[in-house]
């Protein structure tokens, strides 16, 4: 019976992909999207939190770094890219269009501001050599100041009825009540359906990785974190595919970056030092600290570039390329992060040109200033 639920896991997670999909496109209709989306990504990432939890309680140091660092630079060195050329496909070459950018909303600036405030944390305890229980409540309460500014905005503009699937256009058309409680249904039936197949989907594939001669340590910072993030990456490709849902398949991956480098961030000195029953620092040695710097550098940039709301067929194709050179040689991720800092000084240098010269703020600070 076991084996029999291994096989039917991937199919399992993906109809609940979509079934959280419909409920975050049903819950975008009626509430502000930042809330829609945190929503999506704790389903979409509780996978990854019991992946990571299991890791800090077992006390293994190097592979909580590993897998939280892996899971990151998925999302953005593979995942952002794949959310471009996945519109560029479906909306460009399909179509004989050309699609050179995607365009966030004004809404959305929340989202990549609060990105950009996460990840600066982290220079912090990159200075300081050490995560800590103290760094869990400065991530959490980053984590809590966005979800209660989110909580402010105002609704975003609602889909017209045809671009809604069948299922969220049903939950729409109900009464306020109704749909509220439809749509926290479909999330909790996904969100369960997911939490219980992703990990003996993991085990499976961990099975073969070793029958395969792949590392543990490589098998946790990459097919893990590749596995858990599966769903979160089939909800925003479906949405990138269409024709006006590639910025809310964008959203949802950034989503996502804030949920792991903060509440992901946060859990695991606590975890650990659950584990240990006494409060102890996460010390971070040489390799751990160049993971994380490397991280660090490749999301800083990542936030840098959407602070004018848009990424461009060069962005992706630049930070895909950088991704895959340091998955592919390991050796050179000290040159990657090299590569990464120098494009984050020349994106920082042009907004400071443009403010200071042309009086022109980048698109996330000018919706800030209208929104909040």
């Amino acid at each position: 019976m076991e084996n029999i639920f291994e096989v039917w896991s991937l199919l399992i997670i993906l109809l609940c992909a979509f079934v959280i999909g419909w409920a975050a496109e049903a819950a975008d209709t009626f509430m502000p999207r930042a809330i829609a989306l945190s929503l999506l990504a704790w389903l979409q990432t509780l996978p990854e939190f019991a992946v990571e939890a299991s890791i800090a309680w077992h006390q293994q140091r190097d592979l909580m770094i590993a897998n939280l660092t892996g899971s990151l630079r998925l999302l953005v060195g593979l995942g952002w890219p794949l959310i471009f050329f996945t519109h560029f496909f479906f909306q460009g070459v399909r179509r004989r269009r050309v699609i050179r950018e995607i365009r966030l909303g004004e809404e959305d600036f929340l989202g990549v501001l609060f990105l950009f405030l996460s990840i600066l944390y982290f220079l912090v305890i990159l200075v300081k050599h050490s995560l800590t229980c103290v760094d869990s409540i400065f991530l959490t309460l980053i984590y809590v100041a966005y979800l209660v500014l989110s909580a402010r905005m105002p609704n975003p503009k609602v889909e017209e009825e045809e671009d809604l699937p069948w299922v969220a256009r049903k939950v729409t058309s109900l009464a306020p009540t109704p749909r509220l409680i439809a749509v926290f249904l479909l999330f909790v039936v996904g969100g369960f359906g997911l939490y219980v197949s992703v990990d003996p989907f993991i085990h499976t594939l961990e099975r073969w990785a070793v029958a395969a001669g792949i590392s543990t340590f490589v098998f946790v910072q990459w097919v893990a974190p590749f596995l858990s993030e599966f769903p979160e990456k089939v909800t925003a490709f479906n949405w990138a595919r269409q024709e006006k849902k590639a910025p809310l398949g964008m959203m949802n991956m950034v989503n996502s970056n804030i949920n792991q480098w903060t509440m992901l961030a946060a859990m695991i000195p606590l975890v650990y030092n659950l584990s240990l029953g006494r409060f102890e620092p996460i010390v971070l040695d040489h390799m751990h600290w160049t993971e994380l710097a490397l991280t660090l550098a490749q999301s800083l940039l990542g936030g840098l570039l959407l602070l004018d709301l848009r990424f461009s067929i060069w962005d992706a194709t630049i930070i895909f390329a950088l991704w895959l050179i340091q998955f592919i040689y390991a050796p050179l991720r000290e040159e990657v992060l090299i590569v990464y800092l120098l494009w984050s000084a020349l994106e920082l240098g042009k907004h400071f040109y443009f403010f200071l010269v042309h009086k022109h703020a980048p698109a996330a600070f000018k919706a800030a200033g209208k929104f909040l």
